[in-house]
């Protein structure tokens, strides 16, 4: 496939989401379904494009409904003179390489506590630790955070390298999903 090929281009909606939280303003759009579809993986997957012309780079979250969804920060949608409600026009290409995720800092802590776990995470591929840190980071408690950290630690110091049983998509398990749209 010849990097051409790898371009989507789509029209979306920028939606405004329900909860906000203490951010910020910004806003989201969901892929449509046949651009996802083209993508290399239903788990969090980089990109870098185009939003009505303005250049960004960002990861893909999944949907949980076998598509992706992606935050739009406030400058970026303002840098593109568009605003919340417009249909806007999307250019987007996967990066060839997947940039190393960031490590939370309790996951960090904990890997640093354990050098067998830690030895291992090195040694991992970058997609396998961004699954590790989706994984951690989907837990809607904070009890279940914790509680994924030290089964993650416990897991890679015996060896394993992948999350097992985690579905990067939220599709089987309906554990991901796009923001709630706030009503216009």
């Amino acid at each position: 496939m010849s990097p051409g090929d790898k371009k989507l281009e789509f029209r979306a909606t920028l939606l405004r989401p329900a909860d906000p939280g203490d951010y910020p303003p910004w806003a989201f759009v969901v892929l449509p379904r046949q651009a996802s579809a083209k993508l290399p993986r239903r788990g969090r997957t980089t990109v870098q494009g185009t939003l009505d012309g303005q250049g960004f780079q960002a990861t893909l979250e999944p949907d949980g409904q076998l598509s992706h969804w992606l935050r739009v920060e406030d400058a970026l949608f303002k840098a593109a003179g568009v605003k919340i409600g417009d249909a806007v026009r999307f250019e987007i290409i996967p990066v060839e390489n997947e940039p190393e995720p960031a490590v939370p800092a309790d996951f960090q802590k904990a890997l640093d506590a354990s050098p067998e776990a830690r030895s291992v995470w090195n040694d991992t591929t970058t997609i396998a630790r961004l699954d590790w840190i989706h994984w951690i980071v989907s837990a809607r408690q904070a009890r279940t955070r914790v509680k994924r950290i030290a089964e993650a630690c416990d897991k890679l110091a015996s060896g394993q390298r992948r999350v097992c049983c985690f579905d990067p998509s939220g599709y089987y398990s309906k554990a991901l999903s796009a923001p709630k749209a706030a009503d216009h």
